[in-house]
């Protein structure tokens, strides 16, 4: 049987690579049913189609979206997903680098909950425009 460190690191991995392929479907399949994620204090996106719907936003703003999962902690049913996004902004062709972090309540058989998800807005949107911090 898989120790919890490796269920976990395994879930973090597997999440980020589904955020890097494309599949909408497949971010919101790591979600609880009735699971919900709010980013930067915004209104929670819950349900799968609504993350689903969300996470093809994201590819169409970025059709080469990869992210990378830079770190994983937990404590009990908590977890910190600290990732690093990159591509290139489908409208202003820039290259956009943003990290943040997202803060899980998982459930016994570890979907996300909820998830409250943190970037620098700011930094995002002037990579988006073309100015470099």
């Amino acid at each position: 049987m898989a120790s919890i460190r490796d269920i976990l690191n395994n879930l973090a991995r597997d999440y980020a690579i589904a955020w890097s392929s494309g599949d909408a479907d497949a971010v919101a399949s790591f979600y609880a049913h009735d699971g919900q994620i709010a980013i930067n204090r915004g209104e929670p996106i819950q349900g799968h189609a609504a993350i689903a719907e969300m996470a093809r936003g994201f590819y169409s703003e970025f059709p080469d979206l990869e992210v990378r999962c830079d770190m994983l902690r937990w404590a009990g049913s908590h977890a910190i997903f600290v990732w690093t996004l990159e591509g290139h902004h489908s409208e202003t062709g820039n290259h956009v680098i943003a990290r943040g972090w997202e803060e899980w309540e998982l459930t016994p058989d570890h979907k996300v909950q909820s998830s409250l998800g943190w970037f620098d807005e700011e930094d995002y949107q002037s990579q988006i425009n073309g100015k470099k911090a």
